[in-house]
């Protein structure tokens, strides 16, 4: 089932990403989780949407997602630019526990995927006190090649959770959870990037400030200087976005950049 079967969505550049807000997404979620269908859910962003009209495979990990949300600002302004507004942000951060909180009315499991051992350690430890309603029924580092792949299907696949959030950056966790949803069959299986290293307390998010600006991104920038070339994304989506306002939005978009 696409997300685009149920709810409204946008295209940009082919990549439909939903419109709805926070709560109506936590909604379809929790019903994917009643109905058990698997959702791999992606917290889309400039960088992302970049990626995938360079790399066609990772285009189509994009477009075959049950689920795309608007996580980055240039998203929400891509979409708004063009006369196609979203009814918000919905920040991957802030949806994974908004998905907790909802776990705890359902008595959810969750299996977590990725960072380092003490990392994933202690964010399993965190969310168990923050979310005592739902079970952390499993935890894993990322630190392992596809040789491990088998191994690890099979141990989280063992724990039946309802949800899976996997943290090993945005050119892994995508195609990994692509591959392998449908021998997962967690109902809901979404990329979180960063998010163990700021609920372990290892980095910080952005203060609000930088938040209610939008400017996540520049706090990101100042923390780690040696993000600048990622960052360097931002500036050409703008671009392609303004110059190709009239397709943006087109239904069936030329991966290519032009």
């Amino acid at each position: 089932m696409k997300a685009d079967s149920k709810i409204p969505t946008i295209p940009i550049f082919g990549i439909r990403v939903s419109k709805i807000d926070m709560a109506a997404t936590v909604d379809y979620l929790t019903e994917a989780v009643v109905t058990r269908e698997p959702h791999q859910v992606i917290t889309a962003n400039p960088i992302m949407v970049m990626a995938a009209l360079n790399d066609p495979a990772y285009m189509n990990i994009m477009k075959s997602a049950e689920l795309v949300v608007p996580d980055g600002t240039g998203v929400v302004w891509a979409a708004k630019y063009c006369n196609e507004p979203v009814v918000e942000r919905v920040a991957g951060f802030d949806l994974l526990h908004e998905l907790l909180r909802q776990g705890e009315r359902y008595q959810w499991r969750i299996y977590l995927l990725g960072s380092t051992p003490e990392v994933i350690q202690e964010t399993a430890k965190r969310l168990q006190l923050q979310y005592p309603g739902v079970t952390i029924a499993g935890y894993r580092d990322g630190f392992f090649g596809p040789e491990a792949d088998e191994e690890v299907i099979r141990e989280i696949v063992s724990k039946q959770p309802d949800l899976l959030f996997v943290a090993r950056g945005a050119d892994s966790q995508e195609p990994w959870i692509g591959k392998y949803k449908t021998r997962l069959g967690i109902p809901v299986m979404m990329g979180v990037g960063g998010s163990f290293d700021i609920i372990s307390g290892k980095s910080r998010r952005a203060p609000k400030a930088f938040q209610k600006l939008r400017l996540e991104w520049m706090y990101r920038l100042l923390k780690e200087p040696t993000r600048y070339k990622r960052m360097l994304a931002l500036p050409k989506f703008v671009l392609k976005v303004v110059r190709e306002k009239d397709n943006v939005t087109k239904v069936e978009q030329n991966a290519g950049i032009h």
